[in-house]
């Protein structure tokens, strides 16, 4: 993992599950979790059988228009944080969410991103729905 976090002591102080945040390039660590990429894109350069996902969940990703407008631009990270969250309250990625909650239920997963800035993207949003804070650690 690019970011080494694994956050935990989620929303009922719950230890039995973790949601750990990597790059889809990163070499893969068994121990990490379920990979679940969650970008809407397929990653460049990246064969599906070196990705060694579990899961591919394109739905609970930024919109094309999201991601496009907010191009990691850090003065809109705010914004973009609240309008996606906005967007997983609906529809497929609603649906999705939901998808990714019940499997983080499971057990530790690693959600993946080809994103190089970890810390300003949408997976950070993601394990915050999740009940996981950004400070908090294993």
């Amino acid at each position: 993992m690019t970011s080494g976090r694994t956050t935990g002591g989620g929303a009922g102080g719950e230890r039995g599950r973790a949601v750990a945040l990597g790059r889809v390039y990163d070499p893969v660590d068994p121990a990490a979790g379920a990979r679940i990429l969650v970008d809407r894109l397929w990653p460049r350069g990246l064969s599906k059988e070196a990705a060694r996902l579990d899961t591919w969940l394109k739905e609970v990703a930024p919109s094309s228009g999201l991601r496009t407008w907010y191009g990691h631009e850090r003065s809109r990270y705010r914004e973009f944080a609240g309008r996606y969250r906005a967007e997983l309250d609906s529809g497929p990625a609603a649906e999705a969410f939901a998808q990714l909650r019940r499997r983080t239920a499971e057990g530790p997963v690693l959600l993946l991103t080809a994103t190089k800035v970890l810390e300003e993207s949408h997976l950070t949003v993601l394990r915050e729905l999740l009940g996981w804070g950004p400070g908090e650690r294993n």
